[in-house]
């Protein structure tokens, strides 16, 4: 998920997860990449997306892969993890007719400068559900122009925790990517754009 992420640069890309629920956890065993037209704000999946979905899925089951889909990814080049409108609405569909189902949006660029993944992981509340105020949530950087569409949607969902496993493929190929992009991440950073001389 993160290479897709990555690889879309500063448009946004989505793909499929696939994996399985144990008791109240989703576990994430794989993903695949969506054909997807992104922007540099969202990411619409169309007609063939579906087909591209089913076909997949399929075509998994018939080479013995057990997981069902289990939610939809994805990113948020260098403005965070958190639901837009569109998002919003997206996973509310979902959850109505692929329930269990969650949302996560990766941040590949923040990805990439904290030597981490960086991502959330997203559940919808039911419709006209009031959630409790619990005061200030985890605190997250919003660019000024995101920040709009993220204040009026934020209480219609809420984060889930999130825990990796990762074997030693996955290991190595962060590692791969942490080599390749480090300085295109240095020499773009906000900190060095906000440094007065």
């Amino acid at each position: 998920m993160v290479m897709h992420a990555r690889s879309g640069g500063n448009l946004e890309v989505m793909g499929l997860m696939l994996g399985k629920v144990d008791g109240e956890t989703m576990i994430i065993m794989d993903s695949f990449a969506l054909p997807v037209e992104g922007t540099e704000t969202r990411v619409n999946a169309q007609a063939a997306a579906y087909e591209y979905m089913a076909a997949y899925i399929e075509n998994a089951k018939q080479v013995g892969r057990l997981e069902n889909a289990i939610g939809w990814y994805h990113s948020h080049p260098g403005y965070g993890c958190w639901l837009s409108g569109i998002d919003v609405s997206t996973q509310m569909l979902n959850q109505q007719f692929q329930e269990p189902f969650v949302a996560v949006v990766i941040d590949p660029t923040r990805t990439i400068s904290a030597g981490k993944v960086n991502l959330g992981a997203f559940r919808t509340y039911p419709k006209g559900y009031k959630p409790p105020d619990e005061g200030p949530s985890e605190y997250q950087t919003i660019p000024l122009n995101k920040i709009e569409d993220f204040g009026v949607h934020c209480k219609q969902y809420y984060a889930l925790e999130v825990s990796y496993f990762k074997s030693s493929l996955d290991r190595k190929l962060l590692e791969l990517l942490w080599n390749k992009y480090w300085v295109n991440t240095l020499s773009s950073s906000s900190l060095l754009t906000r440094q007065v001389c």
